[in-house]
């Protein structure tokens, strides 16, 4: 029969915790498809974005054309970027992504979704960092539904007293 420790003070139980958790703590490893390039699904709003991550010089690709081409305002652009800014990586990865519905938003926060997955199952050690900016985080506000004997979802129909 094994022997079981008794936890005597506080101090001891912080102790235990502590040794707990170390053990427990997940060790991520790289996830590289044959050709050595890291996949991952973005999604946001309506918008899916399929993204591959390979080394490279920072070019950055979406549905076959260059980024700028395809998103022409710069907050778009910027806010496709900010994974790969945020982990320091700005001309060390091409990245390849298609992208379907939803609008021009959605799609952007669909591809960064999609880069900051990429990235980790690329490199391991960026998970923190890109953790801690909310880049990993799925947004999962939609569009809310329409509701019966109302206009839209919350508007109602215009009232007319006479």
């Amino acid at each position: 029969m094994a022997e079981q420790e008794t936890i005597n003070s506080l101090e001891e139980l912080g102790e235990a915790a502590v040794v707990a958790n170390e053990e427990a703590a997940p060790v991520y490893e790289q996830k590289l498809d044959a050709q050595g390039r890291a996949y991952a699904t973005g999604k946001r709003k309506d918008a899916v974005a399929r993204v591959w991550v390979k080394p490279g010089s920072g070019k950055i690709t979406i549905n076959g054309r260059e980024m700028p081409k395809y998103f022409a305002r710069p907050v778009l652009q910027m806010v496709v970027q900010q994974p790969v800014v945020a982990a320091d990586r700005k001309d060390q990865y091409d990245v390849v992504a298609t992208v379907s519905g939803g609008g021009l938003s959605g799609q952007a926060g669909a591809v960064r979704h999609g880069i900051s997955k990429a990235l980790t199952h690329y490199e391991p050690a960026l998970r923190p960092v890109l953790k801690k900016g909310g880049f990993l985080t799925r947004d999962s506000r939609v569009v809310e539904r329409k509701k019966f004997g109302r206009a839209k979802a919350r508007r109602s129909f215009q009232f007319s007293k006479r």
